[in-house]
Order: C-alpha cells, then structure tokens, then sequence
C-alpha cells in the first residue's frame, strides 16, 4: 500500500523560489552551456532510461516508509526540481562551482526533502532503497552524495555520477515501473557498482552564474 500525504502549497514555494533566482542582479542563468553551482535549481536526467528524478507526497508502503523517488519520462513535471545544497554549512556557497568529488545534499524543492539512502531493499528490484527525508531541508548524514564526474568541476552538458557517502551504491534506474497510485514511474534505487544504469545530466532549471572563476584540473568519472 503506497500512502499520499497532504501536500500543501507547493506551487508558490516553488514560484517563489524561481523569482527570487531570476531578480535582476541575482546571477541566474535559465540556459547556455556551463557549469552546475551551489543553489541552482535543475532537473536530472537518467542518461540510460531517459526518466527525470522525480519525488511527491507519496510514501513507500514498504521498508523505510518514507517519501518515494522515482523516474518520470515527463519533462514539464514541478515535482522534478532539485537544488544543489552542501554537506555540511558554509560548505558549497551559492554561486560556487560544484568540485568533482564534492559531496552535496539534493532537496527536492516542493517536499523539502533531501535525497537519502539506507539499508532498505528497494520495493521492485531489491536494490537498496532511495527515498527522500527530512524537514524543511535538514536530515542527517545519509543524505549526502558525492559528485562523480571528469574534470576538475561538475560541467552541465556531462555525465556524472552520484554515490552515497554513507553506502557506497550510486544513484540508479534500471526499469522497473510501479503500478497505481503511481502507474509508469520508475523505481529508483542504489547499486553498489558503476554502471550504465548511474549516469545523470543536468536538464531544465535555474542556474547559478559562477561566483569564482574554476580552475582546470583532470580527475576520473
């Protein structure tokens, strides 16, 4: 049994947050090639299965009980907004090139939830389960992912990675699609390999101009 919870006024929050991006002299950028900073907005595309991360109001009827994530073929969907946050305070300041290797927290922007993973089989496949967890963006220290990528930055039209700081599995789509309530969603889960399965590019969002000038460097995906 999946559980729906009550959603409240997701739409201004998420309108409210766009316009505080894109005030003149706020440093957003809606499109162009570049780099991913601390505080953009973005979708995230599964490169293999072509499906959005995507979360709602909806909890697992099983393992963790908490608030699924799932893949959706939708581009235009709200529920598919996330935002690039750090570690730790002060860890990745807005406007701040996301490292290679850097490890942030994804909130998903209408829930407030992060992006999080434990030692909870997955409901369709019995990988690990991913779910998203948290208040108003504070969890804990299983919501934190590292940025797997080549280069010495994370760049907006490459491949990258995400693998649990705290598990070691990457952020994965293979598949599997759930039935009602939230029939053609894919499941999304943890694998404990890299894979064809766990490549993500950023999409549609609000990104961040850059606050600091990168420097060049050559690490490994």
């Amino acid at each position: 049994m999946w559980i729906a919870g009550c959603g409240g006024a997701t739409g201004p929050v998420l309108l409210g947050l766009l316009l505080e991006l894109l005030v003149p002299g706020g440093g957003a950028a809606k499109t162009g090639a570049g780099l991913v900073t601390c505080g953009s907005v973005l979708k995230l595309l599964n490169t293999h299965h072509r499906v959005r991360l995507h979360s709602h109001d909806i909890k697992y009827g099983s393992g963790s009980g908490q608030q699924s994530v799932t893949g959706v073929e939708s581009s235009d969907d709200a529920n598919s907004y996330w935002r690039i946050r750090g570690g730790s305070e002060g860890g990745c300041p807005r406007g701040s090139p996301v490292r290679c290797g850097q490890a942030v927290r994804l909130t998903h922007v209408l829930t407030g939830k992060n992006l999080h993973t434990h030692h909870f089989p997955s409901p369709l496949s019995n990988n690990q389960e991913v779910s998203a967890f948290g208040e108003d963006g504070e969890g804990d220290d299983l919501d934190l992912w590292t940025v797997r990528c080549s280069g010495q930055h994370w760049e907006r039209e490459a491949a990258v990675r995400f693998q649990h700081v705290g598990t070691s599995v990457f952020l994965s789509v293979t598949g599997e699609q759930y039935g009602s309530p939230i029939r053609g969603q894919h499941e999304v889960h943890g694998m404990p390999s890299a894979n064809t399965y766990n490549t993500w590019k950023a999409m549609e969002g609000i990104f961040i101009k850059p606050s600091v000038e990168p420097s060049e460097g050559h690490d490994e995906l």
